[in-house]
């Protein structure tokens, strides 16, 4: 779904999964230091929106996320996982509950997968779920904005900012009053900062839970059960996750970042070594330079010195081995 603000001045689109949004407005740097000044909002129209309304929606969907949501508070945001029966991910929500509904945004594109699943689990819950995504659009405000937010809309506060549900017919207006737009280039660059995995860029058909540190943010151990519980349960207890989520610096001498997917080896190996991992996500940061966030295989020692293809990285950890 193609964004109006793409109109703006300086708007550059993006490409691949984030196409219908604007990768940047003409400085990327300068949208960076924005964000992380508590300025300006990001589009983030292209993503999907989700509510789930009913008198049984919370039970019910505690009964289908790796999150405990039965008594989650009015208001309170929280984020969620989908499962497979082997416990591997399938699925990611950023949710809040508004008091009569459950509001939830998801990667573009995968709304109507998930829809399907949870109307297979409906049985004789009293739960409605609607796909909004073509009346509602997400847009991100940073942590320290007092950019006003609209009487009636539902917010997911979070430590990084303020997520809102938008009429998809006020974007417009809204723009014009929040202060500078800022592209998902910027965003991301923000969010590979602060180690936040995001599906489809972080994980792959057999990525669990324990290898990006979304135990405790998005898993709740104490919980009942629910698909791929089992295989949560027996990491947590018995083992340990076979790759884990690192956080890179490149070197900042190469002109090119290295893509996601570029294969990560031990430099004292040569660039002809065993593969050991691989680029999950690559940016420029306004402070930081180069950086990636990557998954490697667990028992690569802390210090290894690594390369993603010909370029130099130094691993700082974000899972612990």
């Amino acid at each position: 779904m193609k964004s109006p603000l793409l109109s703006l001045p300086g708007a550059v689109p993006a490409e691949g999964v984030d196409e219908g949004v604007a990768a940047h407005y003409g400085d990327l740097f300068r949208e960076q230091r924005a964000l992380a000044d508590g300025t300006g909002f990001v589009d983030l129209s292209h993503r999907g929106v989700v509510t789930v309304t009913g008198d049984d929606r919370l039970s019910w969907l505690h009964l289908l996320l790796t999150q405990h949501v039965s008594d989650l508070p009015t208001g309170e945001a929280t984020e969620a996982l989908i499962l497979s029966a082997h416990g591997h991910i399938e699925h990611a929500l950023y949710l809040v509950d508004d008091g009569t509904t459950v509001w939830a945004h998801v990667e573009p594109d995968t709304q109507d997968a998930l829809i399907a699943y949870l109307e297979s689990m409906k049985f004789f819950y009293r739960v409605e779920v609607t796909d909004r995504t073509a009346d509602f659009a997400v847009v991100h405000v940073p942590a320290g904005s007092i950019a006003e937010v609209p009487e009636g809309t539902a917010v997911r506060e979070t430590p990084y900012g303020r997520d809102l549900f938008l009429p998809r017919a006020d974007l417009e207006s809204y723009a014009e009053k929040a202060g500078p737009p800022v592209g998902i280039l910027a965003y991301e660059a923000l969010r590979v900062e602060h180690h936040r995995p995001r599906l489809g860029f972080e994980t792959d058909h057999r990525t669990i839970p324990h290898e990006l540190g979304w135990i405790g943010t998005a898993v709740h151990l104490q919980k009942g059960c629910y698909r791929g519980q089992e295989t949560v349960a027996r990491v947590q207890n018995l083992g340990k996750p076979p790759r884990r989520l690192v956080f890179l610096h490149l070197d900042g001498s190469e002109v090119h970042l290295p893509p996601a997917g570029t294969d990560i080896r031990l430099a004292d190996d040569g660039p002809d070594g065993r593969k050991i991992g691989f680029v999950t996500t690559s940016v420029r940061h306004h402070e930081l330079g180069p950086v990636a966030l990557a998954l490697v295989k667990r028992n690569i020692p802390l210090d290894a010195r690594l390369l993603a293809d010909t370029t130099a990285a130094a691993q700082e950890v974000v899972v612990e081995p």
